[in-house]
């Protein structure tokens, strides 16, 4: 085991139902069977990350696979690394990474999230993992501990994945480009803000490289209003886009553009 106290550091070991570090800092292990390793002065919030509606969202669109090609090169993806042990940094309700651990089934894998209402679901899809409701700017894994790190339609920490990543590991970075669901955005949108796609490599730390880069493109044809409104729901735009045009986009059937961008950003081997 490589989970490390989120309060002093110390190494965690197994005890009972739970780990305890030794400093005596203990942590149970709930009934769904992950791990609350993020401790009430870490958080931001009373209840931080997506809310249960959000994640019902993302689970009933993402379960109606939509997205299933994207998972599938993922998974692809990060099996053809072979990593002894990796980690799902904001795994939300664990649709990609149940994926990426069947493909692993040899290696330990680690997932966390800073929503417990994402873990308590993501548990399920793969009881073997260790789930974890812990902060991405405090991941409570040892240094160097992980050959991949996998990162999905989420905020990262650079340090704190150079930290986690042993030598001549890498993160597999999964987000969009400036071509995704564009359709949708025209809909919603007077004018549709443009960025760059390529802006997240100038964030990239001393010591990491961007080894390896690709892009998925398709188009997802969405007829059904629940399809329509689950995937708003789990966008910015379901909150930044007003109530009329969202209920504009719900109420007519619509094609959108999928383009999303894969990278393997490599620690050096030395």
């Amino acid at each position: 085991m490589s989970l490390i106290c989120p309060i002093c550091q110390g190494p965690l070991s197994t005890v009972d139902n739970g780990v305890t570090c030794p400093a005596n800092h203990r942590f149970d292990r709930a009934r769904q069977g992950y791990l609350n390793l993020l401790p009430v002065q870490h958080k931001n919030s009373r209840d931080p990350g997506d809310n249960a509606a959000m994640v019902e969202a993302r689970r009933r669109f993402l379960d109606g696979g939509h997205y299933a090609p994207l998972a599938e090169r993922l998974a692809s993806l990060a099996a053809s690394y072979a990593p002894q042990r990796w980690l799902d940094i904001g795994c939300g309700e664990g649709y990609y990474t149940a994926q990426i651990a069947e493909r692993l089934p040899q290696a330990e894998g680690y997932a966390l999230d800073i929503s417990r209402e994402a873990v308590k679901r993501a548990c399920r899809r793969a009881p073997q993992l260790d789930w974890l409701v812990a902060s991405m700017a405090r991941v409570p894994l040892a240094d160097a501990s992980c050959q991949l790190l996998a990162s999905v339609f989420s905020p990262l920490d650079w340090q704190e994945a150079r930290r986690l990543l042993a030598l001549g590991g890498g993160l597999l970075r999964m987000g969009p480009t400036r071509d995704h669901l564009m359709e949708l955005r025209q809909k919603l949108y007077d004018e549709v803000r443009d960025y760059d796609d390529q802006k997240h490599l100038e964030l990239i730390p001393e010591g990491m490289h961007l080894a390896h880069s690709e892009t998925l493109q398709f188009t997802l044809n969405l007829a059904t209003p629940e399809a329509r409104a689950d995937l708003l729901a789990m966008t910015p735009h379901g909150w930044r886009a007003s109530a009329d045009r969202r209920a504009a986009v719900i109420a007519e059937p619509c094609e959108v553009t999928v383009a999303i961008r894969y990278d393997w950003i490599q620690r050096n081997a030395q």
